[in-house]
């Protein structure tokens, strides 16, 4: 992992837990494993403990570590470090994703409630308007019972978002996602829906799936055009679910709102539309774990590294069909 991402990660407790768990060498952590040290490194290690930053484990390094048996990763998606050569190699790799799903399904929660009352455009109208109160009815309705929320992926951070959301009867929940069983998504407390059908009932779209071929630009200019008048789209899965022009050209004209934390590109450029729109929310892609959140994740990797140690089942194992539905 990247230096700066073990010294976040990695404090003096989770080094203590660390050391009482495995057999530790020099160097402790390293971002490439090309070079002589690291290579030698990999000539006696059993378990890689991964975070962001760690470069793939391509043919060459797997080449390089006879004795690996286990990557244990301290963030979320593995895609870009686990190719299949690590599963031809049968070793075992795990996820610290459930860790990380946890703030991103608190801001979302946040980010909806939010947007039932349209607060973060609301704010912006306030600088203009100051004193004259009567700006509080130009972004659509502001109250009611009967809010839908779409959620469109029932996945770590979705469903965490359906809990929240039926738990405190927010809201008439509809999820849509093609791979869940709809006997999941009911006894969550939602109702299935296929995205055509969930669009034009949505005070709130909510994105929950993965970035994969067939999700590029799921929601595009006919998706937005399906969306209620006000309806407030709220992106914390992956830029790439949404095209961008598309939206620009649906705020632009005041019709929709959104609360983006990720985009494509990202970050947008300097340039982009979007920043300057007033029903527009963009933050930096800060809903998963940043600073000391993440050590939950590397305690969630040191709890795998425990189990592992003991000969215990881990508890978030991926496989490789795993990569193809996930983020």
């Amino acid at each position: 992992m990247a230096p700066d991402v073990f010294a976040t990660q990695f404090g003096p407790a989770e080094l203590a837990r660390l050391r009482q768990l495995a057999t530790l060498g020099e160097p402790l952590v390293t971002h490439e494993l090309t070079s002589p040290a690291a290579l030698a490194r990999l000539a006696e290690t059993e378990v890689l403990l991964t975070s962001w930053g760690c470069p793939r484990l391509d043919e060459n390094v797997l080449a390089a570590a006879p004795r690996l048996r286990a990557v244990l990763h301290a963030a979320g998606s593995v895609r870009p470090h686990v190719p299949p050569a690590v599963f031809d190699r049968s070793v075992l790799v795990t996820t610290a994703a459930e860790a990380n799903a946890e703030p991103v399904a608190h801001y979302t929660l946040a980010a909806v409630l939010w947007a039932f009352k349209k607060v973060p455009f609301l704010a912006h109208d306030a600088r203009t308007h100051r004193a004259d109160w009567s700006y509080r009815q130009r972004r659509g309705e502001l109250s009611g019972v009967d809010r839908t929320v779409v959620l469109v992926g029932h996945s770590r951070v979705g469903a965490r978002v359906c809990a929240l959301l039926t738990g405190l009867g927010l809201a008439r929940v509809l999820v849509v996602d093609p791979v869940v069983d709809p006997a999941t998504i009911r006894a969550a407390g939602a109702q299935p829906a296929t995205l055509a059908e969930a669009l034009p009932q949505a005070d709130v779209l909510s994105l929950h799936a993965p970035a994969l071929p067939s999700t590029r630009h799921l929601i595009g200019a006919a998706e937005l055009a399906a969306l209620p008048r006000h309806a407030t789209l709220v992106n914390t899965a992956r830029g790439s679910l949404v095209d961008t022009t598309a939206l620009a050209a649906a705020c632009a004209d005041g019709r929709l709102h959104a609360i983006l934390d990720v985009t494509e590109p990202e970050p947008l450029p300097a340039d982009s539309p979007l920043y300057e729109l007033p029903n527009v929310l963009i933050t930096p892609h800060i809903a998963g774990s940043l600073d000391s959140e993440t050590r939950r994740m590397a305690g969630a990797a040191l709890d795998e590294l425990e189990r592992y140690a003991a000969g215990r089942p881990p508890l978030d194992p991926v496989s490789r069909d795993d990569l193809a539905v996930s983020a």
